[in-house]
């Protein structure tokens, strides 16, 4: 006969199932609840029969968690785990600890280890081999102080809860054994220290984002990267092609973007971090939030390596002015088959991770589970690593991974913690509303933007509206499909914040962020070979230029994938998470085929960065600023007027030329365009132009008092 299970479902009510068990619950008395080992007990006062298996049965007083109870029946006893209890609001209320500094604090003369388990009957801390038992205190918070240095040796908790004995690596570790076999304690003050100070000063707005991952940056052969795949290789300067061309991060010098998005850089699973070279994944399978990534470090197996050559590629990026955002994965924990297998759930089960009404694990973010960012301790989490990589690695920003799975208090937290800092620290995601059982109106999705004021989102309205619909990978857009949803362009180029030009998909212009493409899905020049595949190379690559000329001028924070500027491929997989190196690595060859189409998105940031057109932070600058013009469609074009220089942009998303009928007769200065060699001059007088197939092109006009 099988053992059944009482689960504490809430603070009345345990809840036992006797499927497996020769038991007859109608004929069942009342047991009682005893404490194991004490001579304690609490009477049931009641029963409810939910079928011909299940009974809940009821008490008056409240079972305390932590320790071993169980009920007695006849000769049975039944032992009482904590169940549905750590999802109520009473176990909020009673049992979390969101001012506790959890996790190995670490000096020359002692470690302090504090770890939250409420429902643990017992845990230590195990030093290379050696068991601590540590100390229960208040809300369920367990520590010990244990003298001696004991910087770089690797640790472990062992828990007991719930009738098992698990080892869990701690979740606030910050560093750990290759391939995350153990936590590592670390003492920072014996770490790099010298990480420049944050570079970015100015507003938000003028940000201009470019995604990279440190793998692929800097794995191709051609890259002239000694570090290839690594930390380091992000720090080498005067790295060339064999060509001479510059790679790595004097090529993003070069470039002019403001700040760098990197992939995932904390500790994942799927690559073996002592080859590596076995496997490729972005990253977005996270296993340790506070460690960086082993696979990127010269030495797997020097656990303060790993930290000191993360620090030093931020240093890096600080000291040549290029502010870091890191990818992070909130939304979800990497599991291979169940979450028992996850630190989270070996220490506190069932509390970190969201669950439909009926009991099933929710899975929304399609990973195998939700993280339940709503709850107390799980939301400390998430503003305990945010505030550890501010503090210790000095990033400037966050890009959160499937957003719209957090809650919105998180969320506004993250914000306000943020804000303490002296420099702006950048916040995005995706904010895509996602099927979690959480109400609507707590989500951190684009529809509540309105509650979510300093935070930016991808705007997905804007890539469709340019290359057509995502999922549908032959329908065309704007910039490919000869001017359609032209009726869209006033909203995209304005911010998608203006009710003047439809439903606004933000509620700030300071909210958007405009992309064609990242790290997921077709990159743009894979999705012309589909779209437009009976258009010659030349004409997808205006289409291309078309496209990304829009992104870096409208209003908002532009969003450029690494090598956009050079017509990136992928060979055309779509979804190139796990493709491989020859897939995914930066060809810094196709950099030196494509100077020309690389000088022209310089020459818009260069444009962007010089003028505050471009970059307005209101809604009502935007509709001071800018105007519309007449022209014939689908030929879009509109004015932005200042108090020192005007700007008149057009586009010509067709195969035909026009005649331009300009605002005023004035003498014009062509800024940008896409077909520059058309043009011998770079000034023209007159209030008429034509405007030629596939062409994006700016003008200046000075403002004559």
């Amino acid at each position: 006969m099988e053992q059944p299970i009482a689960w504490i479902d809430d603070i009345h009510m345990l809840t036992v199932n006797f499927d497996a068990c020769a038991l007859n619950v109608h004929e069942m008395n009342l047991p009682v609840v005893y404490w194991k080992d004490k001579d304690q007990s609490i009477p049931i006062t009641g029963k409810q029969l939910v079928n011909d298996q299940t009974v809940h049965f009821f008490y008056e007083k409240e079972l305390p968690l932590g320790e071993t109870l169980f009920l007695q029946w006849k000769e049975l006893e039944i032992p009482i785990y904590a169940g549905k209890i750590v999802r109520t609001p009473w176990f909020e209320k009673h049992y979390t600890a969101p001012d506790a500094q959890l996790g190995a604090i670490c000096s020359k003369h002692s470690t302090t280890f504090t770890v939250w388990a409420p429902t643990a009957t017992k845990v230590q801390v195990i030093i290379n081999t050696t068991k601590y038992p540590m100390n229960r205190k208040e809300k369920g918070i367990w520590t010990i102080t244990i003298p001696g240095d004991w910087h770089g040796y690797m640790y472990e908790f062992e828990v007991a809860v719930n009738g098992k004995v698990h080892q869990v690596i701690d979740p606030y570790a910050k560093s750990s054994l290759a391939n995350t076999k153990s936590g590592v304690i670390v003492d920072f003050s014996r770490t790099f220290r010298k990480i420049e100070n944050r570079p970015f000063k100015g507003n938000l707005q003028d940000a201009i984002i470019y995604e990279l991952s440190v793998r692929d940056a800097t794995i191709n052969n051609d890259s002239g990267i000694s570090n290839k795949g690594k930390f380091l290789g992000l720090t080498e300067k005067n790295t060339k092609t064999k060509n001479g061309y510059s790679t790595g991060l004097d090529y993003l010098i070069e470039l002019g973007v403001t700040h760098v998005e990197l992939l995932p850089i904390n500790d994942f699973a799927r690559v073996d971090e002592l080859n590596p070279k076995m496997n490729y994944n972005w990253g977005y399978d996270p296993l340790l939030y506070q460690v960086p990534e082993g696979s990127y470090a010269t030495c797997t197996n020097d656990p303060i390596k790993r930290i000191d050559e993360c620090k030093r590629m931020i240093h890096a990026f600080h000291e040549v002015g290029i502010a870091i955002i890191i990818d992070v994965v909130f939304n979800h924990v990497f599991i291979k088959e169940t979450i028992e297998e996850t630190n989270f759930e070996k220490l506190v089960p069932g509390y970190y991770f969201r669950f439909h009404e009926n009991g099933m694990l929710a899975n929304s973010s399609g990973c195998g589970n939700d993280f339940a960012s709503e709850r107390i301790m799980a939301r400390k989490f998430i503003l305990d690593t945010v505030d550890f990589w501010l503090t210790e690695y000095k990033v400037d920003g966050f890009r959160f991974d499937l957003m719209g799975i957090l809650d919105i208090d998180t969320m506004i937290e993250i914000r306000n913690r943020c804000l303490q800092e002296k420099t702006p620290i950048m916040l995005l995601g995706e904010g895509w509303d996602m099927p979690t059982p959480l109400s609507p109106e707590k989500k951190a999705t684009m529809n509540n933007s309105h509650n979510l004021k300093g935070i930016r989102f991808f705007n997905d309205y804007f890539r469709d509206t340019l290359k057509g619909g995502l999922f549908n990978a032959f329908e065309r857009g704007y910039a490919n499909g000869y001017g359609t949803f032209f009726e869209r362009l006033p909203a995209l180029i304005s911010g998608c914040c203006l009710e003047k030009f439809g439903n606004p998909v933000v509620s700030e212009p300071t909210q958007t962020v405009n992309y064609v493409e990242c790290h997921d899905n077709h990159t743009l020049w894979d999705r012309l070979a589909l779209t437009n595949n009976d258009e010659p190379a030349h004409i997808r690559k205006k289409m291309h230029q078309i496209a990304t000329g829009i992104t870096i001028l409208a209003q908002g924070v532009p969003f450029i994938h690494g090598g956009q500027e050079w017509f990136r491929t992928k060979s055309g997989v779509e979804n190139s998470y796990n493709a491989g190196d020859h897939i995914n690595e930066l060809n810094w060859l196709k950099r030196e085929e494509e100077l020309a189409n690389i000088e022209y998105v310089k020459a818009l940031i260069k444009l962007r960065k010089n003028y505050k057109h471009f970059r307005l932070q209101t809604k009502e600058d935007i509709l001071w600023c800018l105007y519309i013009l007449n022209t014939p469609p689908p030929i879009f074009g509109y004015i932005l007027l200042g108090n020192e220089e005007d700007f008149v942009i057009y586009i010509n998303p067709t195969n035909q030329k026009y005649q331009i009928h300009l605002p005023t007769s004035s003498r014009w200065q062509i800024m940008v365009s896409n077909q520059m060699e058309i043009y011998n001059e770079r000034y023209f007088d007159g209030e008429f132009m034509e405007i030629h197939p596939f062409e994006f092109i700016v003008l200046l006009k000075p403002v004559i008092i």
